[in-house]
């Protein structure tokens, strides 16, 4: 199954706790398989089985209390 990979970056980031909240959150939405977070840059890659829209990631990143960066 093909995958769809797209890099975000989020602003606010600064612990563990930090990625395992915007993890969870992102994780949520409808065909996300996988997260991954590089906390020094906030970049925030997602692969998912279809593109997901940023709107559907600014909610979820919005919704663990961070911000996405436009």
């Amino acid at each position: 199954m093909a995958t769809s990979s797209t890099t975000y970056t989020v602003s606010g980031m600064t612990c563990g706790h930090c990625v395992a909240a915007v993890t969870a959150e992102v994780s949520k939405i409808d065909g996300v398989v996988a997260v991954d977070i590089d906390l020094p840059t906030g970049a925030v890659t997602i692969e998912s089985v279809a593109p997901i829209s940023a709107q559907a990631v600014a909610v979820a990143v919005d919704e663990a209390g961070y911000e996405l960066v436009p």
